[in-house]
């Protein structure tokens, strides 16, 4: 990617900011970390965000407080991100987008990025994962076929850009994200 893409990418937006959405798996904290530092951004991961607000890891909140307790953090934590005013690259938990309210949120804190993956690579990719509460249960790979296909529409619904991750490399992937985005005017 060249510097007038970067430079480019930088001008568009309110925010200036990159919401990256997507399944658990499909590399939103590893795509965000390098595009960040393209953009010569700070890169914050919201789960890491909330895990170091209360203490405790993502699994241990699920496991204490529930998933809506969580969830509802989720929101609060955007709420607050849109008040930032340095701008940056968001790698958002993969159920953000499920709250009708946060995919509202999203559009306000920035250009949203929708990384889609196919079940089966998240499946590869996270086969050995034991910190991943939503997939611990007797067939994984079809927990994460069910999750995706209920996840879609709201993906979908709030990104304005969508990029295929499968099989594609990294830098492939960003050159996408920097031409969607400035294709979508975001």
């Amino acid at each position: 990617m060249g510097d007038k893409e970067v430079d480019m990418i930088q001008m568009k937006g309110s925010k200036n900011n990159v919401v990256l959405i997507g399944f658990m798996g499909c590399g939103k904290t590893t795509i965000g970390t390098k595009l960040a530092f393209l953009l010569k951004q700070e890169c914050l991961d919201t789960d890491k965000l909330l895990e170091k607000k209360c203490g405790k890891s993502v699994s241990s909140i699920f496991a204490e407080e529930g998933e809506e307790v969580f969830r509802q953090m989720e929101t609060e934590l955007l709420q607050e991100l849109i008040q930032r005013k340095r701008k940056g690259v968001f790698s958002l938990g993969g159920g953000t987008p499920v709250r009708p309210e946060n995919r509202a949120l999203l559009k306000e804190l920035g250009g949203v990025v929708y990384l889609r993956i196919r079940p089966e690579t998240v499946y590869e990719r996270l086969k050995g994962d034991v910190t991943r509460p939503l997939l611990r249960c007797e067939n994984p790979l079809e927990r994460i076929k069910q999750l995706i296909k209920e996840r879609e529409e709201a993906y979908c619904s709030c990104a304005d850009v969508i990029v295929d991750v499968d099989e594609m490399p990294m830098d492939d992937i960003i050159d996408e994200i920097v031409f969607g985005l400035r294709k979508s005017g975001r």
